[in-house]
């Protein structure tokens, strides 16, 4: 007998419609999938990829921009969080490699501006101190070794 999938599932209880289109799928009773929801489960699922290399790359920048601008308070915080997030993006990378072309020149601009608000924010710094244009290459952005030493 064929796994049947309620009508609305998805809305009343998320975790069941996903423990059912897996069983759907597993059985191959294709014609019986929710579709709709389906697909856009697989588009979020692509959107949140995308989001959390972008996010991850802004922290990086937010801490290369705190390290040269405030070197005297460098801590082993800082060290830690640009640990973190450059090894989720190198995880994320190595698990899809086809993220690449999301780090775009676009992207890293972006991403960037956001970290340079961020930075002034945090630091009290104005915002007209950190320059407009990133200091650091991708490469080094995500460069394990790679922590800036002078204040701009």
């Amino acid at each position: 007998m064929g796994i049947i999938m309620e009508k609305n599932l998805y809305e009343k209880d998320y975790y069941l419609w996903l423990e059912k289109t897996i069983n759907l799928l597993e059985n191959r009773q294709f014609s019986d999938l929710d579709l709709e929801n389906l697909i856009e489960e697989i588009k979020s699922m692509s959107i949140s990829q995308q989001k959390a290399l972008k996010s991850n790359l802004t922290v990086i920048l937010w801490h290369l921009l705190k390290y040269l601008q405030e070197p005297e308070k460098q801590s082993r915080s800082w060290e830690l969080t640009l640990f973190e997030h450059r090894e989720r993006i190198e995880e994320d990378l190595e698990t899809s490699p086809s993220l690449k072309i999301f780090l775009t020149e676009e992207i890293f601009k972006k991403c960037y501006n956001k970290a340079r608000k961020k930075a002034a924010i945090e630091t009290g710094i104005n915002l007209d101190k950190f320059p407009n244009d990133c200091p650091f290459t991708l490469a080094e952005a995500l460069d394990f070794e790679f922590i800036p030493n002078q204040t701009i």
